[in-house]
């Protein structure tokens, strides 16, 4: 398996929807994703990603200090990190706060908005990504604040586009499972993202998703994520990927940012991670899983990636 395939099944991203809004120009608002918005439908997660689909119309979105983007329909805005972000008709338009116009009490579940000065109506659905543990997945870190895709250009964008559509027509019928299909083409429409933008760095781009490029690096990083538990060294890695030691280690640090033997101590914690949530598997047999002989090394790592030994950690997460 390839390593981002890998990584994005450690992410295990749960889709969800929460707003369906029509806005007549002119109009503006300012937020982002607060925990009250999937409140109704899951415990808070500790990662969120922001999204919007437009449905139909068009709107201007742009992160604070960043660059922004025109968004028409069919498109798909993605906040991998849950920046606060403008959408509005124009950006000339003063903001109002997303929280004051779209006022949700505990527990209301999908919110129907209407908002605006009355001209072109745009009609959006307003969605989350949710993970636990994403923060600190090489992925996440590696995107932008602002992804955008627009869901017919998929290769299955026919009839992608399509129920995506149908779905947000049918918000309003609560036996319709509408907002289940919009979470779940949400959790398509990123991985779809993410591979996209990975085909659009330019050669000399740098960072994790450079390096899944990279043919000896990129080859290294499926070895480390098909065979976490093998007692890897940089020297065995460097031949495998046919390259001398010192120059597979410059490069991969070059790239990922971090020396090969410490990617592959943060990748066995985030395994090690979704076991101690997932599973009632012993420690040790976690430790062994993830490449220690010994349960009390496993815990020195542990405690030393993630601030706290892993049975406590592992209590912490599930609650109690």
């Amino acid at each position: 398996m390839d390593a981002l395939s890998d990584v994005l099944r450690v992410v295990r991203l749960t889709g969800g929807v929460f707003l369906d809004a029509r806005f007549s120009a002119p109009w503006s608002l300012l937020g982002r994703v607060e925990a009250i918005d999937f409140e109704p439908f899951l415990a808070a997660p500790e990662d969120v990603i922001g999204f919007h689909y437009v449905v139909s119309g068009r709107l201007m979105a742009q992160v604070e200090d960043g660059p922004s983007v025109e968004l028409r329909q069919g498109d798909l805005v993605l906040l991998p990190r849950n920046a606060r972000h403008i959408l509005a008709s124009a950006l000339d338009v003063k903001p109002q706060l997303a929280k004051d116009v779209v006022a949700q009490p505990p527990g209301a579940g999908i919110v129907s908005v209407r908002y605006g000065g009355g001209g072109e109506e745009t009609h959006l659905v307003c969605g989350y990504l949710g993970s636990d543990g994403a923060s600190s997945n090489p992925l996440l870190a590696a995107l932008p604040k602002l992804l955008t895709i627009n869901v017919a250009d998929t290769p299955a964008g026919g009839w992608i586009a399509q129920s995506f559509a149908f779905a947000a027509q049918q918000l309003a019928a609560p036996e319709a499972g509408a907002a289940t299909i919009i979470g779940k083409l949400s959790e398509l429409m990123f991985v779809e993202a993410v591979r996209r933008y990975i085909d659009s760095l330019p050669p000399q781009e740098t960072g994790w998703f450079a390096a899944l490029r990279d043919p000896s690096i990129g080859r290294a990083l499926a070895l480390l994520h098909t065979k976490p538990a093998h007692a890897w060294t940089a020297d065995e890695l460097a031949g495998a990927v046919a390259m001398s030691r010192s120059a597979f280690a410059e490069r991969f640090t070059a790239l990922i940012g971090v020396p090969p033997m410490r990617y592959l101590t943060n990748w066995r914690m985030q395994i090690a991670a979704n076991r101690l949530r997932d599973t009632r598997q012993a420690i040790g047999q976690i430790a062994f899983a993830v490449g220690y002989e010994s349960e009390a090394a496993f815990t020195r790592a542990f405690r030393r990636e993630m601030g706290q030994p892993p049975a406590a950690w592992r209590k912490q997460v599930r609650g109690g």
